[in-house]
C-alpha cells in the first residue's frame, strides 16, 4: 500500500484478523512518529512527549541523542534524548503482533532513489528537461492544492515560494498569500517583504504582510519551547510564519522547503565538492590532519570558527566536509558542553561519518550526492521536524510539493541541473516570475535570531543551543 500512497502521513492500522498492527511513515519523513518498546508493550505516537506523559518508558538519557544535538543542532533520527524512545526511519514500515515489534523495514530510501534516477538521467537528452520539470513541478502542485478549505503559500522572495505561488494560480485560481516581515531587516538586503508583495501583485494574490519585533520573541519564548518536541536551534522561521498564517484565517498552507535540497540551492552544492577536490589528498594522510587540529583548534578557536581546524582531517570526503558543513559542535569540542564519558557513548553510537557515507553510497554526481546529504538530514531532521511542530503548535497544516517522490525521481534523472537547478525552476510558471526575484542573491528564510538572543541573553546559536538543552534536561514541572 505505501507504494501506492503520495504525500505525507504516520499512521497505525490494526488487522483484526492478523492481530496486529501495520505502523508507517511517508518516504522523506514529513510527519513523525515515534515507537516505545519495552518488551511488553509497544507505544506509538507523534510526539515523543506524549509517550513519556503515558509512563512506562524508559526515559534515561540516550548519548547518542544528547551528542546528537550538540553535534548538528537537532537530534538525528532514529535516536531521542530518551533510551526508551526512536523514531521509526523516515520511508519504513513496521509490524507489531502478539510475538512484538519486528525490525523496520524499508520501503524509500533517498540514495537508493538517487543512484536509480542518475542511472535513468544518462540516457535523457538534455532538450526534454523544460517541460518535463514544469509537468512535474506543476502535477505535485496540483496534487497538493487538494483541500476541503482554502489553501495558501507561504511567500518569500525566493525562487521557490513564488514559483509554488504562479503554479498553484495556474492550478487553482485566486490564492491567499502570506509574507513575515521583520523589523531588524527592514529596508536591508535580507528584508523579503518588497519583492513577496510583488510577486503577490504579479499574480493577484490575496495577500497579508506580517511584520514580527524583537519582543514578539521574547512573549512568545515559553510557548515556543515548549512547542518543541525535541530540542532544535531552528524552528523560528516556522513558528512565527505559521503564526501569521493562522492569524490570517488559513488552515492549509504550501511551504517551498525542499526547493534549495533538490534543485542546488544551498552554498553546499558549491562548496562541498571543492572541498573534496582540493583537499582529497589529506585522506591518504590521516595523521596529518588529525595533528593539525590537535595543534591548531586552540588557538583557531580564538580568532575564526572552530571549524577550519578540521579542514585537512575531514574537509578531504564528502561525509566530513557535510559535518564541517552542517555541524554546530566540531566532534573534538564535543566534551567542553557534555561529559566525557556520555560523549565517548554517543560518538560511538552515532558512527555519523559512516552513515554519511551511506547516505551517498552509489553515486557518481557531486550534485546529487550533495542533494542526497541535504535531503536525508538537514531537511529530514531540522527542517521537516520544525515545520511540524512549529505549525501543529498553531493548528496549521503545511504542505511541501517539492517534496515529492514522483517529483524528486523527475529532477533526480534530468541531465545539466549542476549549476542552474533553480532558474530551470523558475522558468516553470507559464507567466514569468518578476525579474527581482530571479537575479536576487539568495539570502534564505531567515529570522533576526541572533539579535533577538543577543539582546535577551547576550549569546548566539551555541548559547540558544545550551538554553534549549537545560529546558529539555529540567525535571518536568520545572
Amino acid at each position: 500500500m505505501v507504494h501506492e500512497l503520495r504525500g505525507m502521513y504516520s499512521f497505525a492500522l490494526w488487522d483484526p484478523n492478523r492481530r496486529g498492527m501495520l505502523v508507517a511513515r511517508d518516504p522523506f519523513g514529513i510527519k513523525p512518529l515515534y515507537v516505545a518498546d519495552n518488551g511488553k508493550t509497544v507505544r506509538i505516537a507523534s510526539q515523543v512527549k506524549a509517550l513519556l506523559a503515558g509512563g512506562a518508558v524508559d526515559s534515561s538519557p540516550d548519548p547518542a541523542g544528547h551528542v546528537g544535538f550538540f553535534l548538528w543542532g537537532h537530534v538525528p533520527e532514529p535516536y531521542t534524548l530518551h533510551r526508551g524512545v526512536r523514531a521509526l526511519p523516515a520511508g519504513s514500515t513496521l509490524w507489531v503482533d502478539a510475538a512484538g515489534a519486528y525490525a523496520p523495514r524499508h520501503y524509500f530510501e533517498v540514495a537508493t532513489e538517487l543512484r536509480d534516477a542518475e542511472r535513468r538521467g544518462e540516457a535523457m537528452a538534455v532538450s526534454d528537461r523544460a517541460e518535463l520539470l514544469r509537468e512535474a513541478v506543476l502535477d505535485s502542485v496540483r496534487h497538493h492544492l487538494v483541500a476541503d478549505v482554502p489553501v495558501g503559500v507561504f511567500l518569500s522572495s525566493g525562487i521557490d515560494s513564488a514559483t509554488l505561488t504562479a503554479l498553484a494560480t495556474e492550478a487553482g485560481g485566486q490564492l491567499q498569500t502570506v509574507t513575515l516581515g521583520f523589523e531588524e531587516y527592514r529596508g536591508a538586503h535580507e528584508d523579503e517583504v518588497p519583492l513577496a508583495e510583488l510577486v503577490a501583485r504579479r499574480y493577484s494574490t490575496r495577500h497579508n504582510t506580517v511584520w514580527v519585533r524583537a519582543p514578539s520573541f521574547r512573549d512568545h519564548y515559553d510557548r515556543i519551547v515548549d512547542a518543541m518536541d525535541q530540542p532544535t536551534i531552528d524552528g523560528l522561521n516556522s513558528y512565527f510564519v505559521s503564526l501569521a498564517a493562522a492569524q490570517s484565517g488559513l488552515k492549509v498552507a504550501i511551504s517551498g522547503l525542499g526547493g534549495d535540497e533538490l534543485f542546488g540551492g544551498y552554498p553546499s552544492f558549491r562548496e562541498l565538492p571543492r572541498a573534496v577536490r582540493l583537499l582529497g589528498w589529506g585522506n591518504r594522510v590521516p595523521l596529518l590532519g588529525r595533528g593539525f587540529r590537535v595543534v591548531a583548534a586552540s588557538t583557531l578557536s580564538r580568532y575564526t570558527s572552530p571549524k577550519y581546524a578540521g579542514l585537512l582531517e575531514y574537509g578531504g570526503t564528502y561525509p566530513g566536509a557535510y559535518l564541517l558543513r552542517r555541524g554546530l559542535f566540531m566532534p573534538w569540542e564535543l566534551p567542553s558542553v557534555l561529559d566525557g564519558d556520555l560523549v565517548r557513548q554517543g560518538w560511538t553510537e552515532l558512527r555519523s561519518l559512516t552513515r554519511l557515507a551511506r547516505t551517498i553510497d552509489g553515486i557518481r554526481s557531486a550534485r546529487l550526492r550533495v542533494s542526497a546529504l541535504e535531503l536525508s538530514w538537514y531537511m529530514r531532521n531540522q527542517l521537516l521536524r520544525d515545520t511540524d511542530w512549529a505549525s501543529m503548535a498553531h493548528s496549521l497544516e503545511v504542505r511541501v510539493p517539492l517534496v515529492d517522490v514522483p517529483l524528486v525521481r523527475t529532477v533526480a534523472a534530468l541531465p545539466g541541473l549542476e549549476s542552474n537547478g533553480k532558474a530551470l525552476l523558475a522558468n516553470t510558471p507559464a507567466r514569468a516570475l518578476p525579474r527581482g526575484v530571479i537575479e536576487r542573491r539568495k539570502t534564505g528564510f531567515v529570522v533576526p535570531v541572533r539579535q533577538w538572543l543577543a539582546k535577551q541573553r547576550g549569546r548566539g546559536l551555541r548559547g540558544w543551543a545550551q538554553d534549549i538543552y537545560d529546558h529539555f534536561r529540567a525535571p518536568a514541572g520545572n
